[in-house]
């Protein structure tokens, strides 16, 4: 048996032991680095966490801060101008010159005067009352010679030797401030002096701001408000109320999802600061409302800070203690240029898409100028459409006014020259109402009576009515039926109406028009025909859609008539009847005597 040789080299490991040597070897790195990344992580959302909360903490007190030191300042300026104008009463009672005028019941200097005083005083206006409460003497000359016999500050002052305060409030929400003191002469009264305190213009600087500031009353009632819709509120309605379209709404959203921070209440269910203060009359009470929008601002920037310095700890990390970060390289390096080559291509196909804009852009131009003349010329069409009726109406009253000349009865060709008048007057109406159905506009709306509307339309078809033998039924109520509109446009629907259902009964022996108006929640006017019936319902308001014969009808009656009822509010509807013929249907919104009052 032969030995080994000492001097023979050893063999080196197989490969399949080098690579699973490797693989040992990476999994136990890419271990280390992931728990590395693991607590770095959960360090980085420790302290994010506790600098949250105590940044939190000490901006926010910092923004009650600021907020109360603006509510003592805020209450200091109402304090002095109401102060301010508390003694006005009591220097101008004893003016010898407004006692003059009250004496002698001479006013021609007594507003001079007091348009003298307002300027330095600061008020927004001064009164002189006599003694039965007549305006004799103010700063605002159009409220000369009214009565305030009847107002609380005007009895107040007469009961007491004091000066009184008063605070009134409007139907709109408004309140007024009012001082006001007896002026008495040689013990006897006669007259009184009101000062009317302008505190609206701290409302009007308060609005510039992004807080919401309020001024209650004793009774809990808002006076003062940056939102004029609160004024007249409890502090809780108005918290209660949907927020406004303002800074403070604006700011609330942007602070929507800051709901760690700690919330005094809660306007328009989002969480805000309050803050309040006493004003040291009539125990007046002053409120602040601050969103947290400064504090999120600050907040944020310092956990930005804090963030960024992580991600710098991070990308070192991974930097040190990955293996393949010169892999990564070249492929970031790969990848950049496949971005500047995508860069490239977008670049071509915005420029390509900008082209495309410019031809879209003359394409609408072209189009919009189609449309123009497509709406010249159904106006066009429905201006000649409309004419025929009262054309043909003029061409029977002229020949019966040759007839009736001939004849010699002079007085009958006058009624029928007034009713030519009428109808060119009529046409006029119509060619400026045909307008609106090319703009989709419309005039001023009045009262309409329905009835007398009906009657008008059946006087203008009375020349057709009298060719052709038909029997026309109406059933009207009692009392009038007023809707809001236009009378000519209403008429000119009832026109369209009649004119179909008459051409409906050409062919019947026996026509009939059945005309039926009721009153409930709506105006309904039916009409109601004995003829054909309706073909084809669903493009019977078309424009340009007819069943008549070529030359007798263009198809934009109905399709007028229903935009004119579309725009008075109401809607225009047809059917087919059931004992044979056509029913259409009417129907606007009544007027009842609520809204005449309102109206």
């Amino acid at each position: 048996m032969s030995t080994p040789d000492p001097t023979t080299p050893r063999s080196s490991p197989p490969p399949q032991s080098r690579r699973a040597g490797a693989e040992r070897e990476e999994r136990v790195t890419s271990w280390r680095v992931r728990m590395a990344l693991i607590l770095l992580t959960a360090l980085a959302v420790g302290v994010v966490f506790v600098t949250n909360r105590l940044l939190t903490d000490r901006f926010t007190q910092n923004t009650r801060n600021r907020a109360e030191l603006r509510l003592v300042l805020y209450s200091g300026n109402l304090l002095s101008e109401l102060r301010q104008n508390a003694i006005v009463p009591q220097l101008l009672a004893r003016d010898p010159a407004l006692i003059s005028a009250l004496n002698s019941a001479n006013y021609s200097q007594s507003t001079q005067r007091l348009l003298s005083f307002v300027d330095e005083i600061g008020a927004a206006s001064l009164t002189l009352l006599d003694k039965d409460g007549r305006t004799v003497a103010s700063t605002d000359r159009n409220a000369i010679g009214e009565s305030h016999r009847a107002q609380p500050y005007y009895v107040d002052a007469l009961r007491s030797k004091d000066t009184v305060f008063t605070l009134i409030q409007h139907e709109t929400g408004r309140f007024d401030f009012f001082y006001s003191r007896r002026v008495e002469s040689q013990g006897a009264l006669i007259g009184v002096i009101m000062v009317a305190v302008d505190l609206y213009k701290y409302e009007r600087a308060w609005a510039g701001i992004t807080d919401a500031v309020i001024v209650t009353d004793t009774e809990g009632r808002i006076i003062l408000s940056t939102e004029p819709r609160w004024r007249g509120l409890s502090e809780a309605e108005a918290l209660s109320e949907q927020p406004v379209n303002s800074a403070l709404e604006r700011a609330i959203q942007a602070t929507a999802d800051w709901t760690t921070l700690p919330a005094d209440a809660y306007l328009g269910g989002e969480a805000v600061m309050r803050v309040e203060g006493r004003v040291a009359f009539r125990g007046w009470r002053i409120a602040n409302f601050t969103t947290f929008d400064s504090v999120r601002e600050k907040v944020n920037g310092f956990l930005a800070l804090e963030i960024m310095a992580f991600a710098i700890l991070l990308a070192l990390a991974f930097y040190f203690l990955s293996r393949k970060t010169a892999v990564r390289m070249a492929l970031f390096q790969r990848e950049s240029a496949e971005l500047r080559a995508l860069n490239l291509r977008l670049q071509r196909e915005i420029a390509e898409r900008e082209r495309v804009q410019e031809n879209l852009a003359v394409a609408e131009q072209t189009l919009e100028q189609s449309s123009k003349l497509a709406a010249l010329g159904e106006m066009s069409a429905a201006v000649s459409h409309e004419l025929n009726q009262p054309l043909a109406a003029m061409k029977t009253y002229l020949a019966g006014a040759r007839l009736l000349l001939m004849r010699n009865r002079p007085d009958e060709t006058l009624s029928s020259f007034q009713r030519i008048d009428d109808l060119i007057e009529r046409m006029g109406a119509i060619t400026k109402q045909l307008k609106s159905y090319a703009r989709r506009s419309s005039d001023t709306f009045e009262p309409v009576n329905i009835g007398d509307a009906l009657a008008s339309s059946l006087s203008m078809m009375e020349p057709q009515l009298r060719q052709r033998r038909v029997t026309i039924n109406r059933t009207l109520p009692d009392e009038p039926v007023m809707v809001m509109g236009d009378r000519v446009r209403v008429e000119q629907v009832m026109i369209n109406l009649l004119r179909n259902a008459l051409d409906a009964t050409q062919a019947v022996d026996e026509a009939q028009i059945d005309l039926v108006l009721a009153a409930g929640t709506m105006a309904v006017l039916t009409v109601r025909d004995n003829g054909t019936g309706l073909k084809n319902i669903d493009k019977l308001f078309e424009p340009f859609h007819s069943t008549k014969q070529p030359g007798e009808g263009v198809g934009l009656g109905l399709a007028i008539s229903s935009g004119i009822v579309n725009e008075l509010g109401g809607r225009l509807t047809a059917r087919d009847a059931a004992a044979g013929g056509a029913v259409f249907e009417m129907r606007l919104p009544i007027l009842n005597e609520e809204t005449r009052a309102a109206e």
